[in-house]
């Protein structure tokens, strides 16, 4: 019997007064028809917008909240003005009490893992959380973290990383011992902040349920050289926003020679169907999503600019979360490596 995925979703945070929020969960509601929907946030706003959507105002339970999080919010401001009535607490806190399978928000990025740390705690043995994204690369994905949880870190930490994105490759990338490697400024052992040197001779002298391939260079994500890439909260976001930019601008190349001439217009004509596939390889919406991972639960964080494809995409990833029971799969993991290796 297949039990229905229950989702709490923040409908206040994003840009554009998050008006991807609803048909983003309309596409999904279509391919998982058995999920049930909790809507925090303003009920006015909600009712005036789920209206036109009968499907999904039938799958769903709007949950009145006296106010959100704004997008340029400091996070101890929200939780001051916030604290057990806004959008993004009130929904952290059914997934807290179990009315909810995962929670997700588009929202102010460090207020919501600000709220999921003090009410969910980090899971026991984790020092801190780490924010988790699936990188597109030439060999399929890969998954990255922290892109922007914390500044600063230490070799504690970068274990801990390690085992909770080794755990996620595991669940959705079906890899059962996933490789795994430390970005750093060189491939060479010599190269690097010390913290970094530690924790390479800590991951590369014990047997781990993952496989250490050592240090690795920014330019070798993309080219899918290991499954997990493990870094600081500091330079993992500036390395995802390069990307980004990166994606960006050669989208915008292509555009712009295209047209440039007639011969350049009749000659994407001819190669339409390569132009479509490259374009879809590289939408941010098919792969949006970072996972807040080290909590007491599941926490997506949708990217603020996203669209309803986006959105769906990241409520997707929250569903085959849960149903491969990341939580316990992590769990499971730090018992593991325990036996291994003092991880304290």
């Amino acid at each position: 019997m297949s039990y229905p995925v229950n989702i709490a979703v923040d409908c206040m945070g994003g840009d554009d007064d998050a008006f991807f929020v609803l048909p983003g969960l309309l596409l999904t509601l279509k391919k998982y028809p058995n999920i049930k929907l909790q809507l925090y946030g303003d009920e006015e706003i909600i009712r005036s917008r789920i209206s036109k959507y009968k499907a999904l105002e039938q799958a769903s339970q709007i949950i009145h909240c006296d106010t959100y999080v704004k997008m340029d919010e400091k996070p101890s401001v929200a939780i001051k003005n916030g604290r057990g009535k806004s959008s993004i607490w009130v929904a952290i806190e059914a997934l807290k009490q179990g009315n909810a399978d995962f929670m997700i928000s588009a929202g102010n990025t460090g207020a919501l893992m600000a709220m999921a740390t003090l009410i969910l705690k980090t899971i026991s043995k984790i020092q801190r959380p780490a924010i988790a994204a699936i990188w597109p690369t030439i060999n399929g994905e890969t998954i990255v973290l922290d892109i922007g949880a914390t500044i600063g870190f230490n070799k504690k930490q970068l274990i801990d990383f390690s085992i909770l994105g080794a755990s996620m490759a595991q669940v959705i990338l079906d890899v059962k011992q996933p490789t795994l490697s430390l970005l750093n400024i060189g491939e060479e052992e010599i190269k690097g902040l010390d913290e970094i040197k530690s924790s390479h001779e800590m991951l590369k002298s014990t047997e781990y349920f993952f496989r250490y391939k050592g240090f690795i260079e920014g330019n070798q994500i993309g080219r899918g050289f290991s499954d997990v890439v493990v870094t600081d909260g500091f330079t993992g976001n500036i390395a995802l926003k390069t990307a980004e930019g990166t994606a960006s601008q050669i989208s915008q190349y292509f555009k712009d020679s295209i047209n440039r001439s007639i011969m350049a217009k009749v000659g994407y004509i001819f190669a339409a169907n390569a132009f479509r596939s490259l374009k879809e390889k590289m939408n941010p919406s098919r792969l949006n999503g970072g996972v807040f991972l080290g909590l007491n639960g599941i926490v997506i964080k949708s990217h603020g600019k996203t669209d309803p494809i986006g959105f769906s995409s990241a409520v997707d990833l929250g569903i085959h979360m849960h149903k491969a029971a990341l939580i316990d799969k992590i769990k499971s993991n730090i018992k593991l490596t325990e036996k291994e290796v003092n991880i304290d």
